[in-house]
């Protein structure tokens, strides 16, 4: 299934489904709970990003082409940090540079994994289990503040440095999906998720040890090789830029940068 989060025609916030003649069904219910897919159509006047977290944790250094890049060691377990929720926002809608960091900001791709339901202590065996579905993530990164703190929480938490979207997904196989990055035309990220060192089932069940999941809790599971930082000459997003994240099977999640 292909869940969007959408304004209708009242504008008011709905789920709706993508049926296969490309109109939109209103969902009524909860989408992490109780819900039925109607026969309503609903005619979207926005994409909304298509869940509001109660938590964001993303992944660092989950591609091995992505650490020789950045010539950083190996991990020998998952490294996760905790983005803001604030940091939200859906396709179409502007990154903005900050006001305190504007001169570094740069692109990451991921695909994001959406929790469907509270959980802990997950074993990998069971790490589908608890999946709602996969959507795509940008990882807006202010690379000067991350080098200067020493962490990354803040350089990644900048408001609407956290595009998602365009929909949830729910019954593809993550493990082979191509991702792209793509900037003003250009392509500047493209591998697959076959990839990753620490599978999705993996970085589960390291995640949730002793740590809850609160149903729609999104991991966004690390980026390949190609981010601006890494070239030479570097390439930081500026005004006017329009950068576009692709994954098979799932859509593409376009953001202008202001």
């Amino acid at each position: 299934m292909r869940l969007y989060r959408v304004l209708d025609e009242q504008l008011q916030p709905t789920y709706a489904l993508e049926a296969e003649d490309k109109t939109f069904r209103r969902i009524e219910g909860d989408i992490l709970d109780d819900y039925t897919i109607t026969d309503v159509v609903v005619e979207p006047r926005k994409i909304l990003p298509p869940i509001e977290p109660p938590t964001i944790f993303a992944v660092a250094g989950n591609y091995r082409s992505h650490i020789e890049e950045v010539h950083a060691k190996t991990p020998e377990a998952p490294n996760f940090f905790a983005k803001s929720i604030t940091s939200v926002i859906g396709t179409d809608e502007p990154i903005r540079l900050p006001a305190v960091a504007p001169d570094n900001v740069d692109y990451e791709v991921e695909l994001a994994v959406v929790i469907g339901q509270t959980c802990r202590d997950v074993p990998a065996d069971r790490a589908y289990d608890v999946i709602l579905g996969y959507t795509v993530a940008n990882d807006v990164s202010a690379r000067d503040w991350q080098k200067r703190l020493g962490q990354w929480v803040r350089p990644k938490s900048f408001d609407t440095f956290c595009p998602l979207g365009p929909c949830i997904v729910t019954d593809i196989d993550p493990s082979n999906l191509r991702l792209r990055a793509i900037l003003n035309g250009q392509v500047m990220q493209d591998a697959s998720t076959s990839e990753m060192l620490f599978s999705i089932p993996q970085l589960i069940e390291f995640i949730s040890a002793d740590l809850t999941l609160l149903a729609g809790t999104v991991i966004l599971t690390g980026t390949p090789a190609g981010v601006g930082e890494a070239r030479s000459p570097k390439v930081y997003l500026k005004s006017g830029d329009v950068i576009v994240c692709s994954i098979e099977q799932i859509g593409e999640l376009k953001n202008p940068v202001k």
